[in-house]
């Protein structure tokens, strides 16, 4: 075997050790409600905005990019920094947000899994199976993570978004797109019949590419990798930006199905539609292989937020004004980690026994809120060379970046929350 071999497979070999966390928060952030936003965007306006998908997942880069280099260049959490710089007012502010975060976005998860897996193996009607499977798997969640820790969760993840890749990814390419449309949609950035109603679509698209609150835990992830120093950054750029473009290619998947295959309807509900409309055009197989990547994508955003948002509640309860100076990892085993966990995968399942529309409301002003007040801190921290350090502050393009985000994201949480309420 030659040496030039050989150093393409240690190359390879590095860049799989590299690359774990950044595709765990990046499908963690992909759920039900980004398939059928980008089913619906693709049956709305088709593949030539598919750009904008590649720019949402552009966006979060650089949030996660920020967050990362915070964490490695200072040896703390953003959370700790957000305290020791803006005051004990900004931890009040976030436990509120995230008891409410918690809550909503549980029983969305818990709904959605219960409606991909009755549409997969029903046992009953679809609401009783929404309660029974959306239970079961919170259950698996608290399973995996508790018996196996991090590893283990890494090594199921990695199952789920290799399921949910390929199948989704190979979805797209059986339903026969124009691919020459496609190229033109990813080069020639524009919005099809330009109206209010394809602006929304189209920011709704870019904003909801890659997750809101749990891009903090990648924060999390990276330290449970032994990622504690400078020198890791460059790694983490690598990791993210892996993350980033597979969620854009599942993204871009989604829209080329949707421009497609005609459908309607919300969330979970929706990828069920779309997959009899699967069979209906290209037979069973498809539709199952649809229906399972589907699935795949959702078990893997409600394992991902069971196995990591416990992070936050228990780095938030260590916090003091004063700064650490270690840079452990969270102690799993610990009341705080668990509390957390079984309260968050217990109790809002209460909420699959009633109307879910209420909780929607409250869901999308909380979520509207949080990429913004993150872009604003990572642009307080992270611009200042004495918070961070003149080596790593950010440059011009990072804060041309939250710049923009800030301005989008304003603009998005503008449309969901009005349409929201406005029915």
């Amino acid at each position: 075997m030659s040496n030039a071999h050989l150093k393409s497979e240690s190359q390879s070999f590095a860049l799989l050790r590299v690359i774990g966390p950044g595709i765990l928060v990046a499908a963690t952030g992909v759920g039900a409600g980004d398939l059928a936003t980008g089913a619906l965007v693709g049956s709305t306006l088709g593949v030539a905005v598919l750009w904008a998908v590649v720019l949402g997942a552009g966006l979060k880069f650089v949030l996660n990019e920020g967050l990362a280099r915070w964490q490695l260049a200072t040896g703390t959490t953003l959370l700790e920094g957000m305290v020791q710089y803006f005051g004990r007012v900004s931890r009040g502010v976030f436990l509120v947000y995230l008891l409410m975060w918690t809550w909503f976005t549980t029983i969305a998860l818990m709904s959605a899994c219960g409606i991909a897996l009755h549409a997969i193996c029903p046992i009953s009607d679809a609401a009783s199976d929404k309660v029974t499977y959306g239970i079961a798997q919170s259950l698996l969640a608290v399973a995996l993570v508790e018996l196996g820790g991090y590893k283990l969760f890494e090594r199921v993840m990695s199952v789920c978004i290799g399921l949910m890749f390929l199948t989704v990814v190979a979805t797209a390419v059986s339903v026969g797109p124009a691919w020459s449309e496609i190229g033109q949609g990813l080069i020639m950035p524009r919005i099809p019949e330009m109206g209010i109603d394809s602006l929304r679509w189209t920011v709704a698209l870019i904003g909801g590419v890659g997750g809101t609150l749990t891009v903090l835990c990648y924060g999390y992830w990276i330290r449970e990798e032994g990622r504690n120093s400078s020198a890791d950054i460059h790694a983490s750029r690598i990791d993210l930006a892996v993350g980033y473009l597979m969620t854009a290619l599942f993204g871009m998947a989604m829209v080329i199905i949707g421009s497609r295959i005609s459908v309607e309807g919300k969330s979970a509900e929706l990828l069920v539609h779309l997959s009899a409309q699967l069979e209906q055009e290209l037979g069973a197989v498809v539709s199952w292989a649809f229906l399972l990547g589907a699935w795949g994508a959702i078990f893997s955003s409600l394992l991902g937020v069971w196995q990591s948002v416990p992070y936050l509640f228990a780095d938030f309860l260590s916090l003091s004004a004063e700064r650490r100076t270690d840079v452990s990892v969270v102690n799993t085993k610990g009341v705080a980690y668990r509390g957390y966990l079984y309260a968050m995968a217990t109790l809002p399942a209460l909420g699959l026994f009633r109307s879910f529309a209420s909780v929607q409301k409250a869901y999308a002003v909380f979520g509207a809120l949080f990429i913004p007040l993150l872009a604003l801190a990572l642009l307080l921290l992270n611009g200042s060379a004495a918070r961070i350090g003149e080596t790593h502050r950010n440059r011009w393009p990072s804060t041309l970046g939250l710049l923009f985000a800030i301005s989008l994201f304003v603009v998005y949480g503008y449309f969901e929350i009005s349409q929201t309420f406005g029915g």
